[in-house]
This record gives C-alpha cells, structure tokens and sequence, in this order.
C-alpha cells in the first residue's frame, strides 16, 4: 500500500505554576477540578490514554490508546505536572509510545519540544540552544530514547533554529504548509515558488542548511488540520476517516502520506468525544484498509525525501506576518474582542529584553567566581530542574565548579540558576498570543520576571524593579480600569511574591489548622519546628514557636520566631521574624501568654505589633490552597446551622409547598430556594457516602422533579462520577465483594434514568480491564458448572452492561 496516514497532535499548556511554589494553585474558574491542568487532563489527556471505540448502538466495544497510534508531542513543563498530579495518564503517554515502536517498525510515536514553548526566531542563538538541550533532556529522561523529531512552538521557525535543531541531532520538524517558500527536486536547478500553500503536503522535504546539515520537513495538510477544528470533522468518526483518506492523488504509483497537525486539546477538550472519533477514525482507516497508519520517522525512513524545500522566515502557524504576533500589534488575535488592540505586545516584550540584558552580566561575573562556566552549566541545568533531590543538586555543583563551595556559595550558585530559568520562562509565547495583557497567560509570563528580579537583588543587584515596572507601563490594558501592566504589576504580582519570612508565616498560621508536626512540607519549602506552644479560650487560639525554614530549590534557609492569635473564623494577627535571642523569645512568650490568659485581646495585638514590627501578617498573606481550606473549615460550622434552619423550613412547610406543586401555583421564592437547598443537599450528600443509597436517591431525584427543583447537574455529576469511580475501584480491589457490586448495579439503575449526565470513563476502564484479566477465566468455570463463578460473571454481566460496555 503506498497510502500512508499521519496524524499529529501538539499536547500543550501554559506553565501554570507560581514561580516561588513550583505548584499550580487553586484556579476557581476551573471548578469543579482544582486547576484548569487538572481540568483537562480529566477532559483530554486521559481520555486519549483510553478512548472508546462504540458500536451501532452505543456500546461500548472496545478502548485504545490513542498515543500508541498517532504522532504526539508533550509540552516538557505540562508532563512535569502530569507527573507529579495525573500519573496514571503519565504512564499510559510512555507505554504508547513504547507500543508504538512495536507497531511503527522501531519508530515510536512521540516527538520533543523546545522547553517552555519559546518563539524560537525571537530568541537569542543561546536560547535557542538551550531550549534545545533541554527539550531532548527532558525527553530522554522519560521516554528513554533519543527524539527523532522536535515541535516547535507555534511551529515558528527561521534558518538559525533549524540549525540548532540539526547541530543537536534532531532529524525533522512539522511546519504548516503557508511556511514554505519554494521547493524543487533534488538535483534540478530551478525552485519552484511554494508561497501562499503552493506545495503538496504529501511528501517529505529536505532542507539543506548553510551550515551543511541538513533536516527533514513535514509541510502538513492546512484544509483538513483547519476542517478539524472549524468543519465538526469530530462529530463522526467514519467523517474524519473518509475525509482524511479522501485527500489521496488517485492517478499515481507513488507513495503518499497524508498528515495533519493540531492541538492535541481539540480530542476532548475542545471537542467533547473527539477523542473518541479519533479512535473510531483510527479504527475505521485500519479496517477498510484505507490508508496504512504512520508516525513520521517511520514513513521517513521507509520514503526518504525526493525533494528539497526552502522556509519563509521567519514564519509559524498562527501568525500571517511571521512571528510578529510575539512582539507588535499585528492584527493577529483571538478574535473574541474586535475594537481591543494589542499594542501591548512590544513595550512587554522590550521589558522583558531589558530586563535580560540587566541580569546576564551578573550570571556571568558570579558563576566564573564560582569556578563554573555560565552557559555550559545552564544547559546542563536541566539535569536539576527535574530532580531537586538533594544528593542530585550536591553532585551537580561539585561537577560544575572548580573547587569546593561554601553553603553560602552553594545557596548563591543555585540562586543563579534559578535567575536565569525564570528568564527563560518569562518567553513562553502564551504571554502573548491572546489579546490582554492582564489576561493570565502574560501575568504569568510576569510573574517569571518577578522571581528574577527577585533574585537578582539578593545577589546584589541594584534594585531593577522600579524601572522594569515603568517600562510595563507602557503596555496599556483594554480595559480602563486596570490601566496598564505595570499597575497589573503592583495589584497582582507584587502580593504574590514570598521570601522565606512569608513562608514562615503560612506555617505559623497553618499550625493552628492542621495536626502539628516536627516538619511539614510547603510546596517547595520545608518548615522544621525546634519550639511549639500553643494555648486557647474558647474560639480564641494562641501560637508561638520557633521554626527553621528551608527552600529545597535555593538551600536558602532561615530560623524564626513567630507568634499568631485566631479569634476565630478566618480572623486571625500574626507576627514573624528572624529569630530573637532565646531569652527575648522566653520574655516574649510570658508577656503574651499573661495578657492572653487575662483575656486582654488588644493587649495581645499589641504586644505582637512591637516585636514584629514590619512583618505582621493575616489570613490574606496564607498561599490561596490553604486559606481555602481554612474558608471550607470556618464555612463547614456555618453552613451547618443554615442546613438545620432551611431544613426546619422545608419540615415545617412540606405541606403548604405540596399544596402550591398540586395547583400548579407559582411557588415564591423563598420556599423554592429552600425547596432547591435541601434536595440538592441532601443529593450530594448522598453521593458523597460510602455505601449510598439508591432508594434514597432514586426519591430525592422524584421529589426534585415534582418541586421543580433547579438541580447543580455539574456538581451532582461531578460527585457521582467519583463515587461510581470509587466503588468501581473497591471492586476490583476485592473482586468477591458482591455486595458492593450489587449496590453499584442498583445505584447505576437509578441514576440510569434520571437527566443526570453520567461520566463512568475510570469505572469503564477498570471494568474493561478486569474483563480482559479475569472474567474470561471465570466465565469458562461458569461454564464447566462452577456456581458460586457463575453468579459472580452474571452480576459482573450486569455491571457491565450498566457501565454501557458490550460484553
């Protein structure tokens, strides 16, 4: 067969994490899902780990993985949280592509990226290496092999990035098919003119570099990749399959591969069950043998390029002026805002410049007194960025220096590095693609910039800050009202920066909420307690101690005193420092236990107003995780109280309301918002139980259709899914739990005909599992006569078809 088919999907998001944490903190917008990573990755990621394939009926016959079938990149950073958050789906990315290489002929399906998503045209020739190196790093440190190719962000590419690609080994790219300049065959003399998409997409090219080298290019199919978002291509597998193999010259014995490239969030994220015509698509191409599936360094070395190509620089896929949509008011945006401008871009980009061109110096001067070389050691650093243990960063140091370091050298070395990851992180092209400058993306982008600065100045730096936010000023919001990026910069940013004094703070106060321990665990900080006391009246709480506080990123650490007073809620007065004398501490500790004890309230606020002078602190200064456990613990008291009232409420009026359902009345509102509170509730209390109970469920949901009841369907469902999940898990855990298997059936009966939107995908999963592992095996007992096999695969039947799983 000479028909070939690739499809490429760019796995990306924006680097979510706060730049002092190293954690993704509490995004509300994402609700119900802690951030939005963990939204899509519940949405998209996972879901192509395991896709269903469906019958006529809408059974289901079969998952697959769809990584081991297509051509796939990983943004470094997103797996570096997948990782750490998701790591079931981060194992199933690495399985697929170790199948793929079964399937591809030794080629898997996973291809690098340049780390952070930088622009590559528009960064500097040591950037550019450096995002490189790492890129492969990071890719053979979790795939274990070399990448045979490499995805540029926003496939933005010039003559100096495919170099660097080159010089690094790397052996193709994928570009759109609006970034080809010319192209002939190898050997001919005269180029023919490709501008405007003039070039057939169906074969490979080679680029011959100045330097010598030479790189593959993969000028993937606009029409198509464009149909998959705009054209519902996803709306029916068999559509994708045809459209996809429809695209083949008919009239040649040459061989062809049809490839599209896309955001890999359009299966799932964007397109709800686009994984799922992926997988169908897949299927179906294979099936009717129309077209045999690739990757593309198996179709590169099975058809080695028979023509060569030239490259517009610079240029990318989602920009019609080159790269101009990094760095100027191109016109080039989302759409969404047609009278906003973007004027923005520059003045953020030539701060951010500035801002390098500031700190490089210093990098320099003080990593050679160090005895380390600069940009060696940067490029290597990414051996420390994915794994801070500390015997791995000891021996990084001593690897990379000329002689032995102090601690306080060692913690200047590491702050060093740390400086100029953050410089490399304030480049990743979200910040701006889209069309504010306040919108997260370019906050977080600023962000990075903050923890440089940061930095900068403990190393000595004069203080950058001041001019680096009036040169943000220039960048002008669209919206009134928040003026510009500098004033974003003083509103947002600002507040969000820690030293090690606020971390100490968030200790002191979570100590007061949470079991106390010797040490405990902050993000990237570790707090060891060496004096603990605390005292309390009623609501009111007293804390004092003394804690050593530690970054496991910088191996900056510093001892403290502190003291905090909760007056209960979320009130609370606290004071940190560097750590007194121990007899000031032991003063200090009587004055405010005596005023304390005495009741005297102001007396204490003003005793740690004395001793803390400049480092007072509140429940604001708390990083937004904990001060929203804090709110659920203060809220769980009140909410209590509200549930007792509107239940008395609801008892007490039962009938009246039943009444006004029977006449058909309008209910007032009060008593409907009552009638809305208590079913809701009480469901997803329900479903929050252990051992819920259908009966029960099945009568709140009647009682809610016949009171008209405003059902929280996304909590509800959000809710149900992980109790089904849960019980599904316990079943497979103990397989001879018939009881949970019984009351899981009756649940999914019950729930089955409500207009509750049901998601089983992780219980189907381990359904689907189990009756690959061992059902076959119980059925064939059941067969030869064994009872006690037979009612288990008869209720283990049930469960399946009630998962909607086709036996």
């Amino acid at each position: 067969m000479n028909k070939y088919i690739c499809i490429h999907g760019h796995f990306y998001q924006p680097p979510r994490e706060n730049p002092w944490l190293n954690e993704v903190e509490l995004q509300e917008s994402a609700a119900p899902y802690h951030d939005w990573n963990e939204r899509i990755s519940d949405e998209c990621y996972a879901r192509n780990s395991a896709s269903r394939i469906l019958n006529g009926s809408g059974n289901i016959v079969d998952i697959i993985n769809n990584y081991s079938y297509i051509s796939f990149n990983f943004g470094p950073t997103l797996l570096e949280w997948m990782q750490k958050k998701d790591p079931d789906t981060y194992q199933a990315i690495l399985d697929a592509d170790k199948q793929s290489m079964k399937r591809f002929s030794g080629h898997g399906s996973a291809i690098a990226q340049v780390y952070n998503h930088i622009i590559m045209p528009l960064a500097n020739e040591r950037d550019k290496h450096t995002q490189v190196i790492w890129g492969i790093y990071d890719f053979k440190k979790r795939f274990g092999r070399d990448p045979e190719g490499m995805w540029l962000a926003e496939t933005a590419a010039d003559t100096p990035t495919l170099e660097v690609l080159a010089e690094h080994g790397i052996k193709f790219t994928i570009l759109s098919p609006y970034q080809a300049k010319a192209y002939r065959k190898i050997g001919d003399k005269e180029w023919t003119d490709a501008v405007g998409a003039n070039i057939n997409p169906r074969r490979p090219y080679l680029c011959k570099l100045p330097s010598g080298k030479e790189i593959v290019l993969f000028f993937y199919d606009g029409p198509v990749s464009q149909g998959i978002a705009f054209e519902g291509l996803l709306e029916r597998g068999e559509d994708f399959a045809n459209r996809l193999s429809s695209t083949f010259e008919e009239h040649t014995k040459e061989p062809q591969l049809m490839h599209i490239a896309t955001d890999g969030e359009t299966y799932g994220h964007h397109h709800r069950f686009g994984e799922m015509a992926l997988s169908y698509a897949l299927n179906h191409l294979q099936e009717e043998k129309l077209a045999q599936v690739t990757v593309y360094g198996e179709y590169m070395v099975k058809h080695p390029p028979k023509y060569e190509a030239q490259v517009i620089e610079p240029s990318s896929w989602s920009c019609a002026h080159g790269v101009e949509r990094w760095r100027s008011n191109c016109g080039c945006n989302t759409g969404g805002h047609p009278s906003w401008n973007q004027e923005w871009r520059k003045p953020v980009r030539e701060a951010f410049d500035w801002l390098v061109e500031q700190v490089t110096p210093l990098y320099e001067q003080e990593m050679l007194k160090l005895g380390a070389d600069p940009w060696i050691t940067r490029n290597d650093y990414i051996q420390v960025i994915m794994d801070r243990s500390e015997e791995n960063v000891a021996a990084f140091i001593k690897n990379h220096t000329l002689r032995q370091l102090t601690k306080e050298e060692q913690v200047r070395f590491l702050k060093l590095m740390e400086m100029q990851y953050h410089t490399l992180l304030i480049y990743t092209s979200c910040g701006w693609f889209f069309d504010e400058v306040t919108g997260i993306e370019t906050v977080q982008d600023i962000l990075y910039a903050a923890r440089a600065l940061q930095l900068a100045h403990d190393l000595g730096s004069h203080d950058l800050e001041p001019e680096f936010i009036e040169r943000l000023s220039k960048a002008k919001s669209n919206y009134k009202d928040r003026g510009d990026a500098g004033a974003t910069y003083q509103r947002i940013v600002k507040p969000t920066m820690i030293d090690l004094l606020r971390v100490g703070a968030h200790y002191a106060v979570s100590s007061l909420f949470k079991d106390f321990t010797e040490v405990l665990e902050l993000y990237s900080y570790t707090a060891a307690s060496e004096e603990y006391d605390i005292i309390q009246a009623g609501r009111q709480r007293l804390a004092m101690g003394r804690a050593n506080i530690k970054s496991r990123v910088t191996w900056e650490e510093i001892t403290i005193t502190y003291s905090v007073l909760h007056l209960g809620d979320h009130q609370l007065f606290g004071g940190v420092r560097e750590f007194m004398s121990h007899e000031e501490y032991d003063r200090l500790r009587e004055e405010l236990k005596s005023a304390f004890e005495r009741g005297y309230v102001s007396e204490v606020i003003m005793l740690l107003d004395k001793h803390f002078v400049s480092h007072n602190y509140s429940f604001w200064h708390l990083f937004k995780d904990d001060q929203k456990k804090i709110l659920d613990q203060v809220l769980a008291q009140t909410m209590e109280g509200l549930e007792n009232d509107f239940q008395q409420l609801y008892d007490n009026n039962y009938s009246l309301i039943s009444a006004i359902m029977t006449i058909g009345m309008q209910m007032p509102r009060p008593l409907q918002t009552t009638v809305d509170y208590i079913v809701n509730t009480r469901l997803m209390r329900e479903l929050a139980s252990e051992e819920p109970s259908p009966q029960e469920i099945k009568r709140l949901l009647e009682e809610g259709k016949r009171m008209k009841v405003t059902l929280t369907y996304e909590d509800l469902e959000f809710a149900l899914s992980q109790r089904v999940d849960l019980m599904m898990k316990k079943i497979q855990e103990h397989p001879q739990d018939t009881a949970t298997m019984d009351l899981l059936i009756e649940l999914l009966e019950v729930v089955g005909g409500s207009k509750l939107e049901t998601d089983y995908w992780q219980a189907q999963n381990i359904a689907f599992q189990m009756q690959q592992d061992g059902y076959l095996d119980l059925r064939k007992r059941s067969e030869q006569g064994d009872k006690e096999a037979a009612a288990w695969v008869q209720k283990f039947e049930k469960l399946y078809q009630n998962l909607n799983l086709k036996v």
